[in-house]
């Protein structure tokens, strides 16, 4: 049975039509899936490494991410854990004093729960069990953008954590990271297969939560050096 993986990095935006120009035209990032789902939409952009971002854009009048944007605008909203049982994460969870929130298994193709960003780390963590669904799914893919340059790879998520301690429980004991780098002050997890890996920073002066999406290509994309104004998310350019 396959292993956790880290499927994907999801930024809360106020409408795609903000997310293509950056997420296509800039990252180069090729449309994948999507579809409305209550009160927002999703879509995927696939990059060069089997990496994904994803955008999520509120529907109708409310919702949580309507809070989201009102409270802190545009940004990286939560990350996508896919586990092969979702019980037993729920369970480890538990046992290293999370609290589970959210959980919906009225898809059996799609079982889902979460971890509140005021328990983990900073950021909503998403865990879902995926199986094959009965019948093909209308997919309504993301907008891509004409003439967009080749994809540059999404190498992962940097965060911030306030000890080693902290960031080892969520992201090793109850998510099974390996972690396959440390020093003093940083920890580098990655998860099987998943082409994408974590990189925490340990402060324990600053906020918890994420710092930038790492990429890494032939070419530099012309990104701003802090949030882009469209996105308010960070893309740090590093080493594959």
């Amino acid at each position: 049975m396959p292993g956790t993986r880290f499927d994907h990095i999801a930024i809360g935006v106020r409408s795609f039509a903000d997310a293509a120009p950056v997420l296509a035209g800039v990252l180069g990032g090729v449309p994948d899936q999507g579809r409305p789902s209550g009160v927002f939409r999703w879509g995927t952009w696939r990059y060069a490494n089997g990496g994904s971002l994803e955008a999520i854009e509120p529907l109708g009048a409310d919702g949580f991410l309507h809070r989201f944007l009102a409270e802190r605008g545009p940004g990286i909203h939560h990350v996508t854990f896919k586990v092969p049982d979702l019980d037993a994460v729920c369970a480890r969870a538990r046992a290293h004093g999370y609290a589970i929130v959210g959980r919906d298994d009225s898809d059996p193709s799609w079982k889902e729960a979460f971890l509140h960003p005021r328990q983990a780390l900073g950021i909503v963590v998403q865990l879902a069990e995926a199986h094959p669904h009965p019948a093909p799914r209308p997919w309504e893919p993301p907008p891509g953008v004409p003439g967009a340059p080749p994809a540059v790879a999404i190498l992962g998520l940097r965060l911030s954590a306030r000890s080693r301690e902290r960031a080892g429980a969520l992201w090793g004991a109850v998510l099974a990271g390996e972690l396959e780098r440390e020093s003093a002050r940083e920890l580098v997890y990655r998860w099987g297969d998943s082409p994408m890996r974590l990189t925490v920073e340990l402060d324990p002066t600053r906020a918890e939560g994420p710092l930038a999406i790492e990429v890494a290509g032939a070419r530099a994309p012309a990104l701003p050096p802090g949030p882009h104004p469209a996105l308010g998310t960070v893309f740090a350019c590093r080493r594959a």
